[in-house]
């Protein structure tokens, strides 16, 4: 045989061996756990910036437990999950935002304004608007309270870029009536407890 011959089988032999060895690495046990750690931990990173950031999304918390947070407070709400939940489907804005924007501007419907306005975030009276009490804006039921929420969000700050906490707080809640900076960590640690199974922070 021929020197080249035996070079080029030589050479066969190599790549075959170098493959073989790839596959075997590729699939080893080890291998595929620090993968899956080192996935995990990237997933979790994106959700954890994202998590309490971002209003868009699908819902990461159930109409039942909706409920059983409004009904652990006492919330003249309770039993509204399911309306809250299909709200925040329907327009793209993950109803853990709307329950913790509920939280912190009236402890879900406890305290100030929205006792007898059944509004879930104290949204000014405007211009026109039909019905209000005071400088807010009242409804038939909370329901509806929670409709008109998810409306001004979709049709006011969305189109404006505003998709975040941060950015929506400084507009929604000014800093000449309000601690924005409070008002944002307050929203974010709600938010990250009730995606938790938390009621609370």
């Amino acid at each position: 045989m021929s020197s080249r011959f035996m070079s080029l089988v030589g050479l066969a032999l190599i790549i075959g061996a170098l493959t073989l060895g790839l596959a075997w690495y590729t699939s080893s046990p080890l291998v595929k756990r620090v993968e899956a750690s080192v996935n995990a931990s990237s997933d979790s990173v994106v959700r954890t910036s994202s998590d309490t950031a971002s209003i868009l999304g699908t819902p990461t918390i159930s109409a039942a437990f909706i409920d059983e947070v409004l009904a652990h407070y006492g919330s003249p709400a309770a039993g509204t999950g399911k309306a809250l939940y299909e709200d925040g489907g329907m327009y793209g804005i993950d109803p853990a935002f709307a329950l913790a924007f509920f939280w912190h501007e009236s402890q879900f419907g406890l305290k100030g304004a929205a006792h007898d306005t059944k509004s879930l975030g104290n949204i000014i009276c405007t211009p026109g608007y039909p019905s209000c009490i005071g400088r807010f804006r009242a409804y038939s039921s909370w329901e509806a309270g929670y409709l008109d929420w998810f409306r001004l969000l979709k049709s006011e700050y969305i189109p404006r870029g505003l998709t975040t906490v941060d950015t929506i707080i400084p507009v929604y809640a000014p800093g000449s009536e309000n601690n924005v900076p409070a008002y944002v960590s307050s929203v974010r640690s709600m938010v990250a407890a009730l995606r938790s199974g938390r009621m609370g922070v």
